[in-house]
């Protein structure tokens, strides 16, 4: 009798062992398919246009999209390329190594090597930046390094226009020559 209750006990410990495996396996899936992207592409050229114009084109070559998720977002693992076209189609050129677009507040977070030109000759460094696409507002409070023909500035947090003609710095440190 005390074998079979040992034998029964035994059993009944690894019945319980397996069904905790199965209901955290459960978890897992679930866990794994939350963040599962519902849209995956490689090598991406879109155009966004307004009233037959276009705006702007992203170049990436990888996209994941997670518009599944509870706050859905647009990730771009290998970098992205984006031209921003003004009213005139002057365009401003952003590049960055890895990109979120965040879909409910039209943020795009650019990291690691962000660079913006234009035909102008202005570059704007930082490490990392986002881009308020509703407004065509570019902001960082990270340190930036921004060169114009007309010299180089240094800075520490820094607001701008898409086309870099409004630049709001916060701490500034170089020469710029005022001269026209």
């Amino acid at each position: 009798m005390r074998k079979a209750l040992g034998i029964l006990g035994v059993l009944m410990v690894f019945w319980s062992i397996l069904a905790c495996e199965s209901k955290l396996r459960e978890v897992q899936k679930s866990v794994y398919a939350e963040f599962t992207p519902s849209g995956d592409a490689d090598s991406i050229h879109v155009k966004y246009t307004d009233s037959g114009r276009i705006k702007s084109v992203l170049e990436s070559p990888k996209m994941l999209d997670y518009a599944t998720v509870k706050y859905p977002y647009t990730e771009f693992p290998k970098g992205v390329r984006v031209t921003l076209y003004d009213n005139k189609g002057v365009p401003t050129f952003v590049t960055a190594k890895y990109a979120v677009s965040f879909k409910d507040t039209d943020l795009f977070d650019l990291q690691g090597s962000v660079k913006i030109s234009n035909t102008a000759g202005q570059v704007f460094e930082t490490e990392q930046l986002y881009f308020d696409q509703k407004n065509e507002w570019f902001f960082t409070e990270r340190r930036y390094k921004f060169t114009d023909p007309k010299g180089v500035s240094y800075g520490e947090g820094v607001d701008f226009s898409k086309d870099l003609k409004i630049i709001n710095s916060q701490r500034v440190s170089g020469a710029l020559d005022k001269t026209e």
